[in-house]
Formats: structure tokens, sequence, C-alpha cells
């Protein structure tokens, strides 16, 4: 009887073993990722509800700031941030005071701009400790400038987004005011941190120096290059890359890519997707 018992139990473990193993030696699914793997490019779309919280947050604050009447903000058709300021403002919008000094110092400057960076932060749609400032010049005509980079992700963010522009006089007076940064970049960063790589530094580079690079300029022609065996190819580093989708018209994707540097070739800089090992730009 124990000679039994123990058969059935050497045959319940040896079963055991071999479904383990072929799970783990499973051959890639041919249908592609399954449902509970992250969807790529990662789509940013729906901006109904983001146009409709920053019309809102417009709103409010033109409210607050006396503008009279009822002004529509210029929201970025992407992003749902603010896109420029409305023509013929009835009213100025000054940034915070934080001194009676007639000429603040360049430090005060900086605390009146994050003043306002928290108070309008809705409209700019990135969080205050997301930006970093990059540039604070004063132009000849006496306009002080102020551009900020946003920075919420692992790896750096390129296209044409995350960017915050302010310009002001010395009077704290706002003359221009525009924001592409992604909005709720915080729930993105999740699904970006599942992404791996399927493409290495080295396969990028190669793709770039043997395969003809086909590109779409501004106005949606495609060129295409090849590059001469003295051009010298170098995957900078990977970053995240944001673009307006195609299906949604009115959304954003985000790629993970390799920033590429090319010297002595037709183009300076390509972003190959480090996932789908396809060209998304080109400069």
């Amino acid at each position: 009887m124990f000679a039994g018992s123990n058969i059935r139990k050497a045959l319940i473990l040896l079963f055991a073993l071999t479904a383990g193993a072929c799970a783990a030696f499973q051959p890639t699914d041919p249908n592609g990722p399954r449902s509970n793997e992250p969807l790529y490019p990662v789509e940013l779309s729906e901006m109904g509800p983001r146009l409709e919280e920053a019309s809102l947050a417009w709103y409010q604050l033109s409210q607050r700031y006396g503008l009279p009447g009822k002004t529509e903000a210029n929201l970025h058709p992407y992003t749902g941030t603010i896109q420029s300021l409305p023509a013929n403002l009835p009213a100025p919008i000054y940034l915070p005071k934080v001194t009676s000094q007639a000429t603040p110092t360049e430090e005060e400057t900086r605390e009146s701009l994050r003043r306002f960076i928290v108070e309008w932060q809705r409209l700019i749609g990135a969080e205050p400790d997301e930006l970093s400032l990059v540039e604070r010049t004063d132009e000849p005509s006496g306009i002080k400038v102020a551009r900020y980079e946003q920075r919420p992700f692992r790896y750096p963010l390129r296209g044409d987004f995350g960017t915050l522009l302010i310009r002001f006089r010395n009077d704290r007076r706002l003359v221009e005011f525009s924001s592409n940064c992604i909005p709720n970049a915080d729930r993105l960063q999740a699904t970006l941190a599942g992404l791996t790589p399927e493409i290495t530094s080295e396969e990028a580079v190669n793709h770039i120096k043997t395969q003809s690079l086909t590109v779409t300029d501004v106005n949606g022609r495609q060129q295409s290059f090849s590059l001469s065996p003295n051009a010298v190819v170098e995957a900078r580093q990977l970053v995240v890359y944001a673009q307006p989708s195609k299906d949604p018209p009115s959304g954003l994707q985000i790629r993970l890519a390799w920033e590429i540097d090319i010297t002595n070739g037709p183009l300076k800089k390509v972003y190959l997707d480090a996932i789908s090992d396809e060209i998304i730009a080109a400069s």
C-alpha cells in the first residue's frame, strides 16, 4: 500500500516538473503581445475631459485676476494646455509680487515665477517639480524670458512637447505664456517603466548605417537618404519621444527611442524606435 502511494506521489511530482519546464520554454506567441502587456505605442487620447478641465481653470483664474467678461483660452489641441494668451486681453495679468522694491533681484524674480507656476499649473499641464528652468534671459527690448523643460520620466523627453515659456515685463506684466507640457505624466510613468527595449544601441547604429533612411519633412513629403562610408553614427541615449498620433488625430503617441547623432551625413539627428525598430523622426 505504501509503495503504491509513493509511486503516485512520484508521478505527481514528475508531472509538475514537466509542466513547469514547458511553461518556462514556451515559444514566442505568434499573435503578438498578450492583453496584459503594455499597449505600444503608449497613447494619450481622450482629450475632451482635459480640454474641459483646462477651460474651467482658465475661467476661474481669469475671474480671480479681474478680467472683465468671459474670455476663451487658446488651448493646445494635443495637450489641452495653454497655447497662447487671448488676443486683446481686456486686462493685464501680472506675476505674483514678492518684494516692495521697484527692481526685484534675480532670486526674487525666480520666486515670482515659481509662485505663478504653482497657481497656473492646471493650465500648464505639469507639476511644478517636473519643470526645470533652462533659460532666464533679458531681451534687448527689456522683456524677460523664462523657459522651462518638463522632465517627468526616467529618460529625457524629446519631440515638440514638454516646454513652458513665460515672457514678461520688468513690472511683472505677462506678455506671452505658452505650454505644450504633457498632462498627467505621472500616470504614464508606470506604463513606460514596463517597456523593455527590443533594439540594442549597437543594432540601432547598424540599422542607421546600412539601411536607407526615409523621413517625412514638415510638409508631409517623404525623402530618402543613404549615409556615406565616412559618416559617424552614435547612439547617445534612450529617450521618451512624444509625437501627434495619427489615430485618433487629436491624441499623442509616446514611444521609447534611441537618440542617434550623425556626423558627416545629410541628417544630424535620428530617432529610432527602440521597440519597433522604425525611424520616427529626424532632423
